[in-house]
Parts: C-alpha cells; structure tokens; sequence
C-alpha cells in the first residue's frame, strides 16, 4: 500500500487551468482518469487525511504511485479527453457502464451501391444508418415485413444477391413483391436507392406528409377507375399504420428526444435510455456499472452521456443526438456538456431536468424500468464483485500470500501425441479474464512429447520477455518534489507503457499468482524457469486435474480447498480457461499442417500463386508434370520461381495410387484431387 504523500505535487506546482488528470499504479498502468474545472483543488482534495476520503477513493490513491495531468483550453475539451483516455486505458477505479445485453438495431447500409436492409449487433460502421436499439430482433423483423410491400429495399445477403445477377432470376421475395429486385434491373440503382432513403424517413418519424401522399394517390386512382392500383395503395397504406402502431405515441408534439433514468445504490448503478422519435418510442437499452470511485447521480447520468454519445463518428453522432435530452440530474456543470453535445448534433441541444406534462410521466416510467434492470441484475450476478473479493481471499489466505492476487497468470500445454505442441498464457484480473492479454506460444526447444520440459520453456521465455522490458525501459520511478520534471506533473518514462504509443507493452506486468495446469513436476519445472532468470516475487501454484489439489513448490502434500471454495472454483476457470486457449490453438495449428499441400513448403510461394498454378494446371499431376517454360506461362511465375517449383515438386514421391476396394478400379490413374488431406489414426488429445 502506497503512501500518498510520496508522489504528493510540490506546493504550486499544480495549475489553476482546466485539464484532465491521470493516477497511475508502480507499473504505470493507469488506474484513475478525472478531469477539472480548475486542477488545484482537485487534485489537492485527494492528498488530504485518508481518513476523511471516501473508502474508495483512498483505496485508489493508496494504489496509484504517481499522478500527472495535461492542460487544455476549455472544460469541453476536457471533458472529450477525459471521455477519450477512458476509452483507451480502461482504468480499474473508473466508472465503466456495460450494456447488460447485446441490443440489436435496424440497419440501411447505405455504403453499397444497392442498400440492403438488416438486423444488426454491436459496433456501428460508417455509411450505415440505424434505428433503434429495439428489445428484441423479432420485433424489428415484423417491422420491415410490414414496411417492405411499400418500400421494397432488398433484405437479402451478398452471396444471395450475387447469385441472383449470375442466374438473372430474382429470389422469393422479388416475386410477391417484398424487393424491387434490382439484381436482374428491374429497378435502377438510383431508383433502389432512393427507396431505401423514404424506407430510412419513414423509419425516423417523418410518417405523416407520405401517409398523405398516398392517400391522394389513392384517391386519383379511385377517380380515374384504376381501381386494381388503388387497391394495393389502400394495402400500403393500411401496412404503414399497423407498423406505426407498433410504436405507441407517448409524446403528442412529436418530440426526438432521449430520456435517461439512473437507479442505484451503494455498490452499483444501472441507467435505462428510452429513445423517443416522433413522439414515440423507437427503442430502449440499459447499462449496469460497480461504482468503484465515490460518485452521485450527476457524475453517473455524466459518465452515461459519455458512452451513449462519444463512442460513434461523426455522422452516427449528428443522426443519434436529439434535439433534447431529459435526465433525473444535471451534471456539474451543465455548460460543457450541453455545449459538447450541441457540437456533435450540429444545432442547440435542449439538456434538462423535465419538470411536469407528459415528459416527467414518460422520465418516471423509464425510472421504474432502471429500478426493476438494477433488481434483477442484483439476483442474476448475485453479489458478483463480492463473491470475486471473496474468493481471492480465500486464495491469498490458503497459499498464506502478502496480498490477494489482482493479476493470475495460467499456463497450460496442449499437444496431439507430441506432435504440433503449444502452450497457452490466459490473464485473469480482478478476477476476470482478461482476454486482451492472452498469448499462445509454440514451442520451439526440442520435439516431441515432454510437458515438464515445455513448461519451463514457456514460464522461461515468458518472464524472460519481462525482465528484458524492464531493462531496456527501467522500473517507473515517481518524481521527487525538488524534480525539475515534478513542476509540470511529468514522470520519467514509465516501463510497462510504450512511450510511442501510450499502450501497455506486451509483457510488462508481472503476476501476482502464477498458475499451471498440472501437479509437483510442473510447478517444480516452473520454479525452477523462475530461479534461472532470479525472479522471487511471483507467488507459484499448480492446479491438478484428478482430485483438484493445489501444489507449492517444495511441498510433499498439497492444498486441498474445500469443494465449496469460491477460491477453487475461480482456479479451476482460469485453469479451464487456459485449457481452453490451448486446445483452441493446438487444433488450428493441426487443421493447417493436414491441409497444407505440396506447394505450401515450396520457398517464395505465395497463397494467390499457388492458386494461379493450380487453376492454369488443374491438378498436382499436371503440375508435376510441366516443364519450366509451362510453369513461366502462368501469369505471375517467373523463371526462377518456375525453377523451384518444378525442383520441389520434381524431389517428392508421388503417393501410391488409391484402389477402389469394391471394383477394383485404380483411382490414382488419372488426376489427381488439388487438395487432399493425409489420413492419421484417430488419436486422443493431450492438453
């Protein structure tokens, strides 16, 4: 535990200006982003007695090891930097909102020559427009097969799309009039298009003038006794409403706007958004959070605005802000974020507290959804953070460590009777996997079939990795007040952090736990890889598969935690999580090795050349069988290419030819497949 007043600014030092602030821990992996109005007082409110700070806020600044902090202009561009740093560092003590379900949208790509209409998850991508998030992907499929007899945008995959333009015969759905079929021209690509932009106005509320529209369109053909295509008219028009109704109206003045209720309580924090379009609700979607930093309503429904608005680009920002957002609390201040929101709609944006009328009965409404998401999250997770806290406890307390390990390593072997042997690194921490700092190793010491020996490899290159990052960039060493650099808030350069790019290096942290897959020969193999390179401070157990017993190094007997143990079952997910990680990596490695052909060892051969040679000849017979100067008519081989191929091909065996066992016939006569996969043994792998 860190003592704040060592890396404590000097008196002064600190800038009245606004700006972002950065706390980091002994590795320099940042733990802490905040931002300020005026940074002095800020940062000087954290060093005061730890005894007047909220619990978790000493908990952190007794973590961290140095703070520093950059200037700007505005409380607007603190608050981007902030949100931006956020994003990228992933600090432990922040507020970081987790959507509690994959929600999915209605998607128009836009981007393609021929829009397509969709279901969509995750990420939005730029040209693609989008309308929800909706509760259910069923929903929205009821929605567009209302809307397609009128708007007929195609809905179908690239593959089915392309196949229609080869065949020139259009799918189902062009034929009952569901799609104008612009794969055999029946449509132009304007004119598709086009269809698919009054399908988006629709979709985002401008209903009424093209209700109209067709309805006097209905009329003139009722007049003009075309009464066949005012009939399908009338059916359009009868679809549209249906799929209006769908949305009930909650706001008579047709509004756009987005209402945001926060529910919580001393530990975590749900927010529920409802998104108002035209007066009526065109989605919903919800986010839980642990309130690891002492925050209150205004912060939360803040840090919320942040994630609902920040993470898009541009265009997805203009269409996705409304005109006005409703929330239980302003944030303090207001003006910046107001003022940040209005610069990404392009126009005023309207940011308040509604006060009675139809918008505080809807703001109440989305309240009591927030508060029913935060019940049930509570009995889905069952005190999570809890029962993590607790189980690495339990583990700190059976192999008796100084502290609870934060960050466990795992290590597993995989292997298919000694053949194409890898190893897996999974990373748990705070006990939750940490999938972005999982690694797979091949081994590359010796061959065959040795566990023992491929373990302390792999511990040996690992930790080898690490203390050569330290040396070339030193331990994070925090200033001195009488440092000229502590006047500025900048450290000398952190080691775990690449200075180039400001990410965590690959191999920079080291664990607190270190766990292998396996029993005494495996930790015996591990520790001594640790005593080889002089590392003692990393704690080293094993995990045996038969009776789930915990090993030490140097112990006859081991460990036995109770059944029960939330300590084992968190060592049994990173045990089985590494397995997994292997098993994973050995199986493609093996798929690659059965499938590669003769042509994939041959020196200077690419994959679209061993195409072009394999199209122009048909077959590995032919192939053998040309001359140089037919292999450097195949566009893209050379002479000396050719030379080496036909030298590679020219020093291997042909393969037996195969019999038919049934007729007798010798299949291997005459061409033989491209791509043939050598046959093994079934065999049982080894992890």
């Amino acid at each position: 535990m860190a003592d704040p007043s060592t890396y404590r600014p000097a008196p002064g030092a600190i800038p009245t200006s606004p700006g972002v602030y950065k706390f980091r821990d002994a590795h320099g992996r940042v733990i802490y982003v905040g931002k300020a109005k005026s940074l002095r007082p800020r940062l000087s409110s954290y060093f005061q007695d730890l005894a007047g700070l909220h619990p978790r806020t000493a908990t952190m600044v007794t973590t961290a090891a140095s703070v520093e902090w950059t200037v700007v202009a505005t409380e607007v561009e603190a608050l981007q930097l902030e949100y931006s740093w956020i994003k990228e560092f992933d600090p432990r003590f922040n507020v970081k909102y987790r959507d509690d379900k994959s929600y999915p949208e209605l998607a128009v790509t836009l981007n393609e020559e021929y829009p397509r209409v969709q279901v969509m998850r995750g990420a939005h991508k730029k040209g693609v427009r989008y309308f929800g998030p909706y509760g259910h992907a069923w929903a929205i499929r009821e929605t567009v097969d209302l809307l397609l007899r009128v708007f007929p945008v195609r809905t179908c995959s690239n593959g089915v799309f392309k196949r229609a333009r080869q065949i020139g015969r259009p799918c189902l759905l062009g034929y009952i009039g569901k799609c104008a079929a612009p794969c055999v021209g029946k449509v132009t690509p304007d004119e598709h298009r086009a269809l698919a932009e009054d399908f988006c106005d629709f979709m985002a509320g401008r209903t009424g003038n093209y209700l109209r529209r067709l309805e006097e369109q209905m009329r003139e053909a009722a007049e003009e006794m075309e009464y066949e295509k005012a009939a399908r008219l009338r059916d359009d028009i009868g679809a549209l409403k249906r799929a209006m109704e769908k949305n009930a109206i909650v706001l008579a003045d047709a509004t756009d706007a987005d209402l945001l209720a926060v529910a919580e309580d001393e530990l975590e924090a749900a927010v529920q958004i409802f998104h108002v379009r035209g007066g009526r609700v065109r989605g919903q979607r919800g986010w839980v959070t642990d309130k690891v930093e002492d925050v209150d309503t205004a912060a939360l429904v803040e840090h919320a605005l942040q994630q609902l608005y920040g993470g898009a680009g541009q265009d997805e920002r203009n269409e996705s802000v409304p005109r006005e957002v409703l929330v239980p609390a302003l944030p303090e201040p207001a003006g910046p974020v107001r003022e940040w929101l209005s610069g990404l709609r392009g126009s005023q944006v309207d940011l308040r507290i509604p006060q009675r009328g139809d918008k505080k009965d809807l703001m109440t409404t989305v309240q009591r959804n927030a508060q029913q998401a935060l019940a049930l999250h509570k009995t889905k997770r069952a005190s999570d953070l809890t029962t993590r806290s607790r189980a690495l406890q339990e583990i700190a307390d059976a192999l008796e460590l100084d502290s609870v390990p934060l960050r466990i390593e795992c290590f597993d072997i995989s292997h298919l009777q000694g053949e194409d042997v890898v190893a897996s690194m999974v990373v748990f921490e705070d006990g939750l996997a940490r999938k972005s700092e999982y690694r797979r190793f091949q081994i590359k010491g010796f061959e065959g079939q040795d566990d023992v020996r491929s373990m302390h490899e792999v511990i040996g290159r690992r930790f080898r990795r690490y203390l050569q990052e330290r040396e070339q960039t030193g331990e994070w060493v925090v200033p001195e007040a009488d440092d000229p650099g502590a006047a500025d808030g900048t450290v000398a350069p952190a080691g775990p952090i690449d200075p180039e790019t400001g990410r965590p290096r690959r191999f920079a942290y080291p664990p607190q736990l270190l766990v292998v897959d396996g029993g005494q020969p495996q930790v015996a193999a591990a520790k001594r890889a640790l005593d080889e390179l002089g590392i003692d401070d990393v704690a080293l157990c094993g995990l045996a598969k038969r009776l789930e017993e915990v090993w030490l190094p140097g112990e006859d007997d081991p460990v036995v935690l109770p059944r029960s143990s939330e300590g084992l079952y968190l060592l049994q997910r990173v045990r089985d999580e590494a397995h997994r990680f292997a098993i994973t990596y050995q199986r493609s490695k093996r798929s690659k090795r059965l499938t590669a052909g003769e042509l994939d060892s041959v020196p200077g051969l690419g994959e679209t050349r061993r195409q072009a040679l394999l199209k122009h000849f048909g077959s590995l017979k032919r192939l053998r069988a040309a001359t140089v100067d037919e292999l450097c008519a195949v566009p893209g081989i050379g002479r000396r290419t050719a030379e080496t191929v036909a030298a590679a091909l020219s020093s291997r065996t042909p393969a037996a030819p195969a019999v038919n066992t049934a007729t007798g016939e010798i299949i291997g006569d005459g061409d033989e497949p491209v791509a043939a996969a050598p046959q093994t043994a079934p065999s049982q792998e080894t992890p």
